[in-house]
């Protein structure tokens, strides 16, 4: 089981995302921006943060580049799309920022459990930090 953190500006996306991770075991926090997200890995042990890129008042690659540098050892999945004209350009910039992985939207549940489990797996958990 990993500590989560999903940070999404849209409450159906997070909803959907939260249910996925709990019904696989994990352990969620919610953010609807980037300075939500930073404010939880400021006060919640995290494995790992699945962030949306395009977001008000402090958007992903804001988020990943300031969450990396406060807590580098976090994995960072970036995500992306839903009709954004340069939704992939932005995600070509995620692991610029310090994202571990990106992922487009609209995607596969067990896509994004495949790409969680490669970036947390069974080693390490919050609870260990």
């Amino acid at each position: 089981m990993a500590a989560i953190l999903v940070a999404d500006d849209g409450k159906g996306m997070r909803d959907l995302i939260r249910m996925v991770l709990e019904r696989a075991g994990h352990q969620v926090v919610e953010a609807i921006n980037g300075n939500e997200a930073l404010a939880a890995v400021r006060r919640v042990a995290l494995d790992l943060v699945v962030t949306d890129i395009i977001m008000p008042d402090c958007d992903g690659i804001e988020a990943i580049t300031l969450i990396k540098r406060e807590k580098p050892a976090i994995k960072i999945l970036a995500i992306s799309g839903g009709g954004q004209a340069h939704a992939m350009d932005l995600l070509t910039l995620a692991p610029m920022a310090g994202a571990d992985a990106t992922l487009a939207k609209p995607f596969r549940t067990a896509a994004l459990l495949n790409i969680i489990d490669q970036l947390v797996g069974t080693a390490g958990t919050a609870d260990e930090e």
